[in-house]
């Protein structure tokens, strides 16, 4: 079988055929999960996304805001076309279609694991304190961060304060000194006073930025500074709807917090972490 269909690592493939819309809503299409959990006919997988669709609808969800059909245009030899079925997916109708599908397939066995190992990771996620959450996602950021501006130099970047302030322009409506000033912060960083919310936000910002930068590297093609800092600006003002669109709090108005240091001096004091960091930069949790 071609290793490209093959999820060697389930997780990793899965999130990389993930797609965002217009309103910074991720998606998967049906067609393209379909090699990926090693199903080879359509026929097969289509009968695997019934059942999941029926434990949608039992689970009381609406199954239109998890599965919801759409055309594809196919191209064929000598020019020709043709129009088929595809789903565009949310996370949820993911985990259903792996769930309803061969677990003798090692695909659908190991997907079904990274499901469930995203699941416990939520529920622990919930049980953290306030600071927890905060030293959780800030180790998150940080490490992304340093992704993305590696992504960025790759692209041609070489003024990051101005590809920074790109980001928090589209996210903030502000540049890094105007909220650190509106924060009332001084001269911390923003992210170090930021709350768990406002953190997650920027995350989301952080980590899609990268996508859509690596995906253009991955065509043989540079955007250049201008180019990423305009993507970096985008993604964060798409970022910025999302949360309005849900009646979110934005991020410019949310309360500073103490700094980053002073929470990890006093998680650190309490001798007994549950948050800690693996060599492969993963939070996991004890």
């Amino acid at each position: 079988m071609n290793n490209n269909s093959t999820p060697i690592s389930p997780n990793k493939n899965f999130e990389e055929i993930k797609k965002i819309d217009e309103n910074g809503i991720e998606y998967w299409e049906a067609r393209e999960l379909m090699p990926v959990l090693e199903y080879l006919r359509w026929e097969n997988f289509s009968k695997v996304i019934e059942k999941a669709s029926t434990a949608c609808e039992l689970s009381g969800q609406t199954i239109s805001d998890h599965f919801r059909e759409v055309t594809k245009v196919i191209n064929a030899a000598k020019g020709a076309t043709f129009t088929v079925i595809d789903y565009k997916l949310s996370r949820y109708a993911c985990y259903l279609i792996a769930q309803n599908g061969d677990s003798k397939k090692q695909a659908i066995a190991l997907a079904q694991t990274y499901f469930a190992t995203q699941t416990r990771k939520q529920e622990l996620f919930e049980t953290l304190t306030e600071d927890e959450k905060r030293l959780l996602v800030r180790g998150e950021v940080v490490d992304h961060n340093k992704k993305l501006f590696k992504t960025a130099q790759d692209s041609g970047v070489r003024n990051f304060g101005k590809f920074n302030d790109a980001g928090y322009l589209g996210l903030y409506g502000l540049t890094n000194k105007q909220i650190q000033k509106k924060k009332r912060i001084g001269s911390d960083q923003v992210l170090d006073r930021a709350g768990a919310t406002e953190l997650a936000a920027n995350l989301f910002r952080i980590t899609q930025t990268d996508e859509q930068l690596q995906s253009t590297l991955q065509k043989g093609e540079k955007m250049g500074e201008r180019g990423a800092s305009k993507t970096h600006f985008v993604v964060g003002g798409k970022v910025r709807k999302a949360i309005k669109d849900i009646g979110g709090t934005m991020p410019e108005d949310l309360s500073a917090h103490e700094h980053i240091n002073e929470v990890k001096k006093r998680i650190r004091g309490k001798k007994s972490p549950r948050i800690r960091r693996s060599s492969a930069n993963q939070e996991l949790f004890e």
